[in-house]
Formats: structure tokens, C-alpha cells, sequence
């Protein structure tokens, strides 16, 4: 133990405080470190979730152009066809549509 004057106290005083500041930060770093890695597991799930995605929508898209096309073919082969009036038309393609008029 020392004895301290009265500008001797300033400057000890002064030195535990900035010890004390220190301290602090380091935990409160290591606390933005822990939650840093939390996070950086849960972002690497997500990236998987959206990679999964995109392949699910990549699949759907290319779905709907496989059908598109062939809604062109079916388009090309059925303008050889006559067409039928709407009420004929109706009769053949909806059962019962003849009971309800």
C-alpha cells in the first residue's frame, strides 16, 4: 500500500477507471463474438434454405415453359380442327351442363 497526495489520487483513480473500462470491453467483446458465431451458423442454414429454393423455383419454371411449349404444340395440331359452337362444345366437355340451362 502507498500513500497517495492529492494529485497522486487523481492519477490512481484516473488508472483503475480506465482498468475497469477495459475490462468491460473485453466482455462486452466476447459477448459480440459469441453472438457473431451464432449467427454465422445460423446464416450458413439459410443459405441452404435458399439455394433449396431457387432450385424449387428454377424446377417450377422450367415446368411451366415444358408446358407452355407444348401448349403451342396442341394450339398448332387443334388449328386443323373444326370448331364446334360454344353450346355443342359445352354439352361434350361438361357432363351435365345440358341439365343446368
Amino acid at each position: 500500500m502507498s500513500v497517495a497526495g492529492p494529485t497522486t489520487l487523481a492519477a490512481v483513480l484516473n488508472a483503475f477507471q480506465m482498468g475497469f473500462r477495459t475490462m468491460a470491453i473485453q466482455k462486452k467483446s466476447g459477448e459480440v463474438w459469441k453472438t457473431l458465431s451464432a449467427v454465422k451458423s445460423q446464416f450458413v442454414m439459410f443459405r441452404e434454405l435458399l439455394d433449396k429454393a431457387k432450385k424449387n423455383l428454377d424446377k417450377a419454371s422450367g415446368d411451366l415453359d415444358d408446358a407452355s411449349h407444348r401448349t403451342r404444340q396442341i394450339e398448332k395440331k387443334l388449328r386443323k380442327a373444326e370448331e364446334l359452337p360454344a353450346g355443342e362444345a359445352e354439352r361434350l366437355l361438361l357432363p351435365g351442363a345440358e341439365e343446368v340451362e
